[in-house]
């Protein structure tokens, strides 16, 4: 065990096994040539600005923590390497020439296809260590990655074939690399909190060059990520001079051994030099003084590195020689980069979504002999049989575990049928419930999580939007995240404003999401399981008041139970009722398009005007089912779009929008939209929160007036 007051010069390290003298000599060799590879690298960026347009950072200063870290990985290791950690993806293995395809947004980009940034890698490759898609990687990227460590440490504990191990049966360790200004991020602290209590696998590797952008360190934090680490009791902490190659190398040996086969989370706080600009559009002579970069230079790894060389016996020559190769291969590999071909432009909307599993309704929906269940039993049923037939799968949240099982009893005797490994409770952390699920994909676990109540989804948005959204797309389709995402929704008898609130319009601006809401249990159970296997990440919106049926109307809700095997595709939408082909012929008709609780207000409304309204339940907000909405409108020629949702720039209105757009020429009448009242929250006062909602009264008065068109 390490001592909390240790920095690594004190710690004792593993003997480091190279070969003797001779291994020892060409693992110095490897790195020197790495670092006069990543130093061309910077300098012929540098010269070729106007080549090199898209923004960049380089490692110029941080060669010797970034080298001594990559070449200990492994091929069945897992890292997040950050935005300034080119020097680490060439000790890992890439070429100068893939990493300049990202560099200059080039069709071959091996990462991204010319999508994202320069040192935003992803691997997927036999060989190498897997790199999952993560963001710019200024503290959201903690999450995701403890997330994979989290599944790991699963997967071995149900000893799954999924867990790739080392030859000799060596596990895998997590590296999270990070800069040090990025550690004040508040989901930091969730990832290590969440790493100490469950005991994970993974190293916090901190960069500190003492600047964040252009801010300095003292303007900006009270502590560095050493000093930080020592609020969360159990993570162990080093510091090394992220300078100096063998004290790099020995403190990442010692902290790569300690993970391996402790399987306990280690924060390692690097030392280094910032050499380079922030980002080719952030230079440094804007705002560090001359002083502040003499003082910089003095710690530059190169020189360091030259002298321990010469040390060992290497003669100026060889080093030389090597030097004037890398700059030899960075020029022809540049030169060959600028040539490559562009993306085609048509390639652009290629990997939004992996291709959906489910793609056609199946199994039994209405077995013989069964009773009716409520919504809620139908989600849990279906989870139970998912957790059943798949071992990988596992369910985490806010009071889902044994003792509760769901503030809505939707979790209930999970945890007992399962066990605390598949069922558990976290704390109050919508980011890291959310956001773990990347990571927990990437290894092959497929998780499904809850966010108690739709209010409090906000904190998980910054994941949900920045990881997982983006990341099938981002990544050239190679890591979809896998995940369900459960949320109650929905104002009924006096929630109060923060237990009540409806989300789809802002989860449905969010590019790369699907988002289902079903209104009854034979929808639930069958969208659960089509989500749950969908290789994309879902969210399930579950209105509150509709698990039980016990608001007025909605007994509908409670259906025959399907069968196991019932599986119903996203994007299909249902017809709920249908108007009388004579009146819709007439024109004596119109449609009402709704979700969720929307269906039970309009079929109230409805009872007042016989054969006159057909109802279409979406079912899915995303993907939505176009075609089955443009051809009830276009028979109707009269449209009604009902939403729980406070009205003003909603999903309702930008779907009357479409209608309008695509249906004109069909239309007798405008598009008419029924929603809450355009406030803040929904009241407590029961009376006022059915002030604020639709009523099958407000509906049946926008039906009376559409229909007098």
């Amino acid at each position: 065990m390490f001592k909390d007051n240790t920095s690594v010069s004190t710690l004792k390290t593993p003997a480091t096994n190279r070969g003797g003298n001779a291994g020892e000599r060409a693992e110095l060799l490897t790195a020197w040539r790495l670092m006069c590879e990543a130093g061309s690298m910077a300098a012929i960026y540098e010269a070729n600005r106007q080549i090199c347009k898209y923004v960049h950072s380089t490692s110029r200063g941080h060669e010797a923590i970034q080298i001594a870290t990559g070449l200990q990985l492994r091929p069945w290791d897992f890292v997040s390497p950050y935005y300034r950690d080119e020097s680490m993806l060439l000790a890992i293995g890439f070429t100068p020439y893939e990493l300049m395809l990202q560099l200059l947004a080039k069709g071959e980009d091996p990462f991204s296809a010319g999508r994202s940034y320069y040192s935003h890698p992803n691997n997927r490759a036999a060989g190498k260590p897997q790199i999952p898609h993560q963001s710019s990687a200024t503290g959201m990227q903690v999450i995701p990655t403890t997330g994979m460590a989290q599944g790991l440490q699963y997967l071995e504990q149900i000893h799954s074939p999924l867990l790739k191990t080392g030859p000799d049966g060596e596990l895998p360790v997590v590296i999270c690399s990070l800069g040090d200004g990025s550690v004040t991020e508040g989901e930091v602290s969730e990832a290590l909190q969440f790493a100490v209590l469950k005991q994970l696998p993974v190293i916090y590797l901190v960069q500190d060059n003492d600047w964040g952008i252009s801010a300095t360190a003292a303007e900006v934090r009270t502590m560095d990520a050493y000093e930080y680490a020592a609020g969360f009791k159990g993570l162990e902490r080093m510091r090394v001079d992220g300078s100096d190659f063998t004290a790099s190398y020995a403190a990442m040996e010692t902290a790569i051994s300690y993970v391996r086969q402790e399987r306990r989370p280690i924060l390692v706080q690097a030392n280094v030099p910032l050499l380079g600009h922030h980002t080719s559009g952030v230079r440094k002579e804007w705002y560090r003084s001359a002083e502040d970069l003499e003082k910089h230079a003095a710690n530059d790894p190169v020189p360091k590195m030259r002298a321990l060389l010469l040390k060992h016996g290497i003669t100026p020559e060889e080093l030389d020689k090597i030097e004037q190769t890398a700059v030899a291969d960075i020029k022809a590999a540049f030169d060959k980069a600028v040539q490559a071909p562009e993306p085609l432009p048509e390639t652009v909307q290629e990997h939004v979504f992996s291709p959906a599993v489910v793609t056609a309704e199946s199994g039994t929906r209405i077995p013989a002999g069964k009773t009716k269940v409520v919504m809620v039993d139908a989600a849990l049923h279906a989870v139970e049989e998912i957790m059943q037939q798949y071992p990988e799968a596992i369910l985490f949240g806010q009071d889902v575990g044994v003792r509760l099982g769901g503030v809505f009893r939707e979790a209930a005797t999970l945890g007992e049928k399962f066990g605390p490994h598949r069922v558990y409770n976290t704390a109050i952390q919508e980011a890291y419930i959310i956001g773990a699920t990347a990571g927990l994909s990437a290894v092959g676990v497929k998780p499904i999580v809850e966010v108690q109540f739709a209010d409090y989804i906000y904190p998980g948005f910054n994941q949900l939007v920045t990881e997982i959204s983006k990341s099938c797309y981002l990544s050239n389709g190679k890591f979809p995240v896998q995940t369900l995402i459960r949320v109650p929704v929905g104002a009924y008898g006096g929630g109060g404003p923060y237990h009540s609130g409806s989300v789809e319009s802002t989860l449905l601006s969010v590019k790369g999401i699907k988002v289902v809401y079903p209104s009854n249990a034979a929808d639930m159970k069958g969208l659960m399981k089509a989500a749950f296997l969908d290789p994309n990440p879902v969210v399930m919106l579950e209105h509150k008041g509709l698990y039980w049926s016990k608001v007025p109307g909605t007994l509908d809700a409670m259906t025959i139970e399907p069968a196991a095997d019932y599986l119903l595709p996203l994007g299909k939408g249902n017809i709920i009722q249908r108007a009388h082909p004579k009146d819709t012929a007439q024109g004596n008709a119109l449609c009402i398009i709704t979700y969720g609780m929307g269906v039970y207000w309009a079929k109230a409304a409805a009872k007042a005007y016989p054969g006159q309204v057909t109802i279409v339940d979406l079912r899915t907000l995303f993907p939505l089912d176009e075609e089955l909405v443009f051809d009830m409108v276009k028979q109707h020629g009269k449209c009604l779009i009902l939403t729980e949702e406070q009205l003003n720039n909603s999903f309702a209105q930008a779907l009357a929008g479409r209608i309008q757009q695509t249906c004109f020429r069909f239309l007798d009448a405008p598009v008419f939209t029924v929603g809450a009242l355009d406030l803040p929250a929904v009241p407590l006062n029961t009376g006022l929160e059915a002030a604020m909602l639709p009523t099958p009264g407000k509906v049946a008065a926008a039906i009376s007036e559409l229909l007098a068109y």
